[in-house]
Order: C-alpha cells, then sequence, then structure tokens
C-alpha cells in the first residue's frame, strides 16, 4: 500500500500525471465533485494543468491498512498557494481504485462563521 502512495505523490511532483497508479474504473472523489474513470480524469487535469501541476507535498500523517490509507498533508504550488489535505486511498490488484479527498476549497459562509465571546 505505502509503495502505491509513495508512486502517486512521486508522479504528481514529477508532474507526470499519466504514471498515476490507478485503476481504469478509478473513482476521486473531492469537495468539486465526483470523477469516475482514470480516462475521465487525466482528461480533467489535461485541461487544467495550471491547477494540478507544480506542487510539492509535504506529508504530515501516514496510516496503512490491508487495502486502504489515510494520508495527511499540504500541497505547495509555487510560493502563493498551499492547501491543507487529507485523504483516504483505496487500492486493489495493484492499484489505487479510490480516493476520497477532504480539503477547504473557499471561503465559509457568513452563516456557518462562529461568533466569538466578547468576554
Amino acid at each position: 500500500m505505502k509503495e502505491l502512495v509513495k508512486k502517486w505523490f512521486n508522479a504528481w511532483e514529477e508532474g507526470d500525471f499519466h504514471a498515476i497508479p490507478v485503476s481504469e474504473n478509478f473513482k476521486h472523489t473531492s469537495p468539486f465533485g465526483t470523477i469516475v474513470g482514470k480516462k475521465a480524469y487525466l482528461n480533467l487535469v489535461e485541461s487544467n494543468r495550471d491547477k494540478f501541476l507544480g506542487y510539492q507535498f509535504k506529508i504530515h500523517d501516514e496510516i496503512y491498512g490491508d487495502h486502504n490509507a489515510c494520508i495527511r498533508y499540504t500541497a505547495r504550488q509555487g510560493d502563493h498557494f498551499s492547501l491543507d489535505v487529507s485523504e483516504w486511498y483505496y487500492m486493489s490488484a495493484g492499484f489505487i481504485k479510490e480516493i476520497v479527498a477532504y480539503y477547504h476549497i473557499g471561503e465559509i459562509r457568513e452563516e456557518r462563521q462562529l461568533r466569538h465571546s466578547k468576554e
């Protein structure tokens, strides 16, 4: 499991997204929605290279099971963008078959902001 996750991150850091170790029926879920299929995912990356490529990753935590893993990391793109992410990876037959990613993608709506006491 750990080797697959390392291959995933190495491919992204090298900009070789065609080398990501995912199955043909790969599924990726994030705050932006769910993409189903390796081809659809690679097409999305190809169309949005500026948003997907050029990252360096700092891994904070790694937990591995028999067929899954959870990784918490910070992704940095250039000097002005970073994103803190937690992802669940699900593996089968030597490939990543699914990733579920958790991260914040924008401003918190006013009605969801915390209020601070006046004490």
